[in-house]
């Protein structure tokens, strides 16, 4: 019989757990940079949920269709205050769960101002080939537009 230290027995139980959710990752980053591995990124958006002071928010990252990444706050420029101001992608668009405007991936962290994603530009992450990082720092700054946020992830 193998002996596991207790350890071990955590990190089994772990990484069983992450196992079960859909797309292998933890649903809710707390307080911390989000990390997104660019590995990950490709034409279907994908989100980021995390928890920053109790406040829920998420990110979503999408290849674009010129081959570039982009990364927004999945919450509308406009609409935020609803509480129903977020995204879902729909064929090759984001539609706004309150007002159904739709906006091309090619759109996302490109236009600003309006009814939008709100976008994470360049000056606000690190990127490099492996990973986007977005400090928790200016996920803090940025958390007043998720005050009345969807409270499902």
């Amino acid at each position: 019989m193998i002996a596991l230290s207790a350890l071990a027995v955590v990190v089994i139980a772990v990484a069983a757990f992450i196992m079960l959710i859909p797309g292998g990752r933890a649903s809710v980053l707390a307080d911390q940079d989000l990390v997104i591995p660019v590995s990950e990124i490709s034409e279907t958006a994908a989100f980021y949920p995390v928890d920053i002071k109790g406040t829920r928010m998420e990110v979503l990252a999408v290849k674009a269709p010129d081959g570039s990444v982009r990364t927004a706050f999945n919450t509308c420029q406009v609409c935020f205050a609803s509480g129903r101001g977020y995204y879902k992608q729909n064929g090759s668009a984001l539609v706004c769960q309150n007002c159904g405007n739709r906006f091309s991936m090619d759109q996302v962290e490109v236009q600003s101002g309006g009814c939008n994603p709100v976008p994470i530009f360049a000056e606000n992450k690190i990127v490099d080939d492996t990973n986007i990082t977005i400090p928790v720092e200016f996920l803090n700054q940025a958390s007043s537009i998720f005050a009345n946020w969807k409270t499902e992830y």
